[in-house]
């Protein structure tokens, strides 16, 4: 039985209108995965926690998230591993009521706040704010979902973005169309893009968007894995040599205003866009999980699937 005769592959991403994992959403709508002879369709499962729970149960067959979903379903690593990285670093920014004034990068000046922040991603802000010696406690900084996003069919950075213009919430930790979406409507500042920030220092190292599977998917489909990985490759090298191809995905699947916004959002990404994990990265992943409370003891982990560096060609 050939690949065109199975299943679609089912590829779960915990936020569709975003630029975070834009790179595996162009795979698919560009055609680069069809062009591997794999039928291949999106799904938007939100929070990455669920989407999580959901590669575990085989319910989906890919998970294009954070890098370190897996942990909240697979405890030590086991049973799941990741095949690339769709771009480098932690992918968050943090976004503030643009009436309080807050100062690029003063986390101080955090005093009396909720923000909103997905279960998963959340685990980044709340390090962070200890990173940079802010008692959220003390502070009464209150760190909780975005009111309304429970379920699955939301993306959450534009509803963060949205929520925030209605005033249910004083800032926001999403990714980068939730954040231009706040800017451009006059409600939100940048405090915080911990893709470009150097404060708190290791930022950057936190986290960030791969392709994951479980061991099964891995052990009984490593040729269809890899012509997904090979496909998502072809659409990173794409969008950095013509951001404007990501307008053509966001007319098709977004809604007006952020189909306009994703090729320039996408340029500012571009760079970022390499799928090799190398083991600096995996160090600091790791020891993210660590410190989110995700990993326990000091045993070694096998973090990437053997032959997939996110690095190979045809």
């Amino acid at each position: 039985m050939t690949s065109r005769t199975r299943a679609p592959v089912i590829i779960a991403v915990p936020d569709l209108i975003s630029p975070s994992y834009f790179p595996a959403i162009a795979a698919v709508d560009l055609g680069f995965v069809r062009d591997e002879g794999i039928d291949a369709r999106l799904e938007l499962l939100y929070p990455v926690t669920d989407a999580a729970r959901a590669l575990r149960d085989g319910r989906i067959d890919l998970l294009a998230g954070a890098a370190h979903a897996p942990m909240h379903a697979f405890p030590g690593w086991r049973g799941a591993k990741l095949l690339m990285a769709l771009s480098r670093n932690t992918y968050w920014f943090l976004v503030m009521r643009a009436d309080l004034r807050i100062a690029r990068g003063d986390l101080a000046a955090l005093r009396d706040v909720r923000i909103g922040a997905a279960p998963g991603p959340d685990l980044g802000l709340r390090i962070m704010l200890e990173d940079a010696g802010v008692d959220a406690a003390a502070r009464n900084i209150v760190v909780a979902p975005v009111p309304g996003t429970a379920g699955t069919g939301i993306s959450f950075g534009v509803t963060a973005a949205n929520s925030l213009a209605a005033g249910t919430i004083d800032g926001f930790w999403a990714n980068g169309m939730g954040a231009e979406v706040a800017v451009r409507l006059g409600t939100g500042t940048v405090v915080v893009d911990a893709r470009r920030d150097d404060k708190p220092r290791g930022l950057a190292g936190y986290t960030f968007p791969a392709l994951a599977a479980n061991d099964e998917s891995i052990e009984q489909r490593p040729d269809t894995l890899a012509c997904v990985a090979r496909a998502i490759r072809r659409a990173q090298q794409a969008l950095r040599d013509d951001p404007e191809r990501a307008t053509d995905v966001g007319k098709r699947l977004f809604p007006p205003m952020e189909a306009a916004i994703i090729a320039e959002l996408v340029r500012r990404d571009a760079a970022y866009y390499e799928p090799r994990i190398d083991t600096a990265t995996v160090s600091s992943l790791i020891e993210f999980g660590h410190r989110a409370g995700l990993l326990n003891g000091d045993g070694s982990y096998d973090v990437v699937a053997p032959g997939f560096s996110g690095a190979f060609v045809r």
